[in-house]
C-alpha cells in the first residue's frame, strides 16, 4: 500500500506559494482511523506533544490529521537538513485525502521529501515503528540528489497575463492587436496556439507554463501578451516570475469538479493567483462588477486598475479613492477615470467594432479591460484608440469569439459560448441583431468535461433564448463520456423548458447545415461552435456566405432597434 495518490511538481506561482512548489495527494486514512493512543505517540514524535487528536474519524480528528500532516513535512525536513520549510495543508472533496505543498529549490531532494512523507504514513497505517518510520525517512532526504533548479522564467519584455472564466481570448487578442498597433514585436500564447507578430507558429493548447516560456522564448518578441488558464495554473504552476499587468475577466461556474476545484469561490482564489503575481509598480486589471474579481484587490502588491459598465459602481469610487484607476463608460464613451483629474473619453463605443455598437455587454467589458490592460502597459493612448477602433470580431482578428457572417438574407454567428454565461452572451447579440417576425436558431453542444448539472442548464438556457434548437456533438471533446450521455442531459434541461421536437447530429457542422436548410429569410442561426470552427468557415464560404463588416454588424443591429421602436 501507499499513502501517495499524486504527486505534482509546480515550476512556478500556483494556488499555495508564489514560487515554484511541490504539490501532494496524501491519502491518510490510517492516521484517520488508528487509535487514540497511537495516534498521540505518532504526535509526540513529530513535536506535537500536548496535541489530542480526538476519537478515530471524528471531526476533531480530521483537523488534527492536518496539523499532524503539516508537522510530519516539516519535522522530516527539518531532521534531514533543512532548517526552516513553509508548508500549506488542506482537505479535499474525499475525506481520506489531504493536499500538501511546499516550496522547492532542488528538484530531487524535494520528491525525496514527498516520498518520505508518504512512507511514515504507512508505517502508521502498518502499525510499524514510528521512530524508526521517521529517522529512515528523514535520511532518505539527507542521501538524495539534490537536483536542478526550478525553471520559472523571470521575464526580460513586459508581460501582460490574463484570466477568467469568460472573455481572456477575446481580451488577449484585443491586448496583442493595441500593442502591434503601437509597432510592437508581440508575442502572444493562448489555447488556440503562439502567435508572434499576428503568425501562428505553433497550433495547440498554450494556456499553460509553457504557452508562455515559448513567447519569451523568441528573441524577436517585444511585447508579450499570456493567456493564463486554470488547468496550467492548478497542473503545472505559472511559468513566469511576475507579470508587468495582469487582467482578470470574470469568474463563473466552469470546470467544476475538476483537480480538486468544486466550487466558484475555489475557482477564484486560483484565477487569483495571476494578479497576486503581477509586480509592485505594476497594474492588476480587476473586474469591478464581479464581487469575487474585485476581492481580489486585498491580495495584491500591485496597483489597482478596476472596469465596470457602470460609472458610479461602488469599485471604481473604493478604486479611485485609494489612488487606483478605473474604465467605464459615460454618454457611450469609453472613458478613463483617475483620482485627480477629468475624465478622459478614448474612444466611442459605436466605434469599437468589438462591442457590436454596445450591444455586447461582454465585448464592452473585453473592450475596457483590454484599454485598461494596454495603458497600464505602457502604450500611448492613440495607439490603443486606434487599436480598439481595429480589431473586428471577424475570423481574422478573433476566430471562433462572436463571428458574423451574412448568408443571403441569414445572419449567422459562430462563438464558443463553452459554458453557461458564455451562451447567454450568445443569445443576447443573437436577440439583438433579430429583427421583428425572424427567429432564433441555435446549434447547441457541450463538451464532455463539465458537471451533469451544467449541461442540463445549457439545454435549459439555449431552449428559453431559441425558437428552434438542433444538437450538433463536439467529437474532439467528449472528454469520456458518450455522445448518447450527452444528448441526454442537454435534451433533460430543453425538456424543462418545454423544448423537445429536436434534433440531434453527430457534428457542429451537420447541425449547423441542418438549421440554415430550416431557415426562413431573416432568422439569426447561432453555433455553439467548438471542435470544427475552420470546417463551418470553409462551409459557409463554399456556400456564399461572407464574414459581417463592421458597417455591416452596425446596419444590423440599428435595424433591429428601429424595428422595436416602430413595433412599440
Amino acid at each position: 500500500m501507499t499513502s501517495l495518490v499524486e504527486l505534482r511538481v509546480l515550476e512556478g506561482p500556483n494556488l499555495y506559494f508564489p514560487r515554484a512548489a511541490i504539490k501532494l495527494t496524501l491519502d491518510v486514512e490510517g492516521l484517520s482511523g488508528t487509535s487514540v493512543e497511537r495516534a498521540t505517540r505518532f504526535a509526540g514524535r513529530i513535536g506535537l506533544a500536548t496535541a489530542r487528536p480526538g476519537e478515530p474519524g471524528s471531526g476533531f480528528r480530521q483537523r488534527f490529521v492536518l496539523r499532524a500532516v503539516a508537522r510530519l513535512v516539516r519535522a522530516v525536513a527539518q531532521e534531514s537538513g533543512t532548517r526552516r520549510l513553509a508548508v500549506r495543508v488542506r482537505p479535499s472533496h474525499e475525506p481520506s485525502r489531504v493536499v500538501v505543498a511546499y516550496p522547492w529549490l532542488h528538484r530531487e531532494r524535494a520528491q525525496a521529501l514527498a516520498h518520505a512523507v508518504a512512507g511514515v504514513l504507512d508505517a502508521v497505517s502498518l502499525g510499524a515503528d514510528l521512530e524508526q518510520a521517521v529517522e529512515s525517512a528523514a535520511a532518505s532526504v539527507r542521501d538524495s540528489e539534490a537536483g536542478p533548479g526550478p525553471a520559472t522564467i523571470t521575464p526580460r519584455i513586459p508581460v501582460v497575463a490574463v484570466t477568467g472564466t469568460n472573455g481572456k481570448t477575446t481580451t488577449s487578442r484585443m491586448i496583442a492587436h493595441i500593442a502591434r498597433t503601437d509597432g510592437r514585436v508581440t508575442g502572444w500564447s493562448s489555447t488556440d496556439g503562439i502567435y508572434i507578430d499576428g503568425e501562428l507558429v505553433e497550433p495547440g493548447d498554450y494556456s499553460g507554463p509553457s504557452g508562455a516560456g515559448r513567447v519569451l522564448a523568441h528573441d524577436r518578441v517585444e511585447f508579450a501578451v499570456t493567456e493564463t488558464a486554470r488547468g496550467g495554473i492548478l497542473l503545472k504552476g505559472i511559468g513566469l516570475t511576475r507579470n508587468d499587468v495582469s487582467v482578470v475577466t470574470n469568474v463563473s461556474a466552469d470546470h467544476l469538479g475538476l483537480h480538486g476545484i468544486d466550487t466558484v469561490d475555489q475557482l477564484a482564489e486560483v484565477k487569483g493567483v495571476v494578479p497576486r503575481i503581477t509586480r509592485k509598480d505594476g497594474w492588476a486589471v480587476l473586474n469591478g462588477d464581479d464581487p469575487r474579481v474585485f476581492a481580489m484587490r486585498t491580495t495584491l502588491r500591485a496597483k489597482p486598475w478596476v472596469f465596470s459598465r457602470d460609472p458610479d459602481s461602488p469599485a471604481i469610487r473604493e478604486v479611485l479613492s485609494h489612488g487606483g484607476r478605473a474604465t467605464t463608460v459615460i454618454d457611450g464613451w469609453l472613458t478613463v477615470l483617475t483620482p485627480k483629474g477629468d475624465p478622459d473619453p478614448l474612444v466611442e463605443l459605436t466605434d469599437v467594432p468589438m462591442t457590436l455598437a454596445g450591444l455586447s455587454h461582454f465585448n464592452v467589458e473585453n473592450a475596457l479591460a483590454a484599454a485598461s490592460a494596454a495603458l497600464g502597459a505602457g502604450i500611448g493612448r492613440d495607439q490603443v484608440v486606434e487599436g480598439l477602433r481595429t480589431f473586428r470580431p471577424d475570423p481574422e482578428h478573433n476566430p471562433g469569439r462572436m463571428n458574423f457572417f451574412s448568408l443571403g438574407d441569414l445572419t449567422l454567428v459562430l462563438d464558443l459560448a463553452h459554458n453557461e454565461a458564455g451562451l447567454e452572451a450568445l443569445l443576447e447579440i443573437m436577440e439583438g441583431v433579430r429583427r421583428p417576425g425572424a427567429r432564433i436558431l441555435l446549434g447547441l453542444g457541450a463538451v464532455g468535461d463539465r458537471t451533469d448539472d451544467l449541461i442540463e442548464r445549457l439545454g435549459e438556457i439555449g431552449g428559453m433564448g431559441s425558437d428552434v434548437v438542433a444538437i450538433g456533438h463536439k467529437q474532439h471533446y467528449l472528454r469520456g463520456r458518450t455522445t448518447d450521455e450527452l444528448d441526454g442531459l442537454l435534451r433533460s434541461g430543453l425538456e424543462r423548458v418545454g423544448m423537445s421536437e429536436v434534433e440531434t447530429y453527430d457534428t457542429e457542422l451537420e447541425s449547423l447545415q441542418a438549421l440554415v436548410r430550416q431557415a426562413r429569410p431573416g432568422d439569426v442561426i447561432g453555433l455553439m461552435c467548438h471542435a470544427e470552427r475552420q470546417e463551418c468557415y470553409d462551409w459557409i464560404a463554399a456556400e456564399g456566405g461572407t464574414p459581417d463588416s463592421p458597417e455591416t454588424l452596425a446596419e444590423k443591429v440599428s435595424s433591429a432597434q428601429a424595428s422595436e421602436v416602430v413595433g412599440e
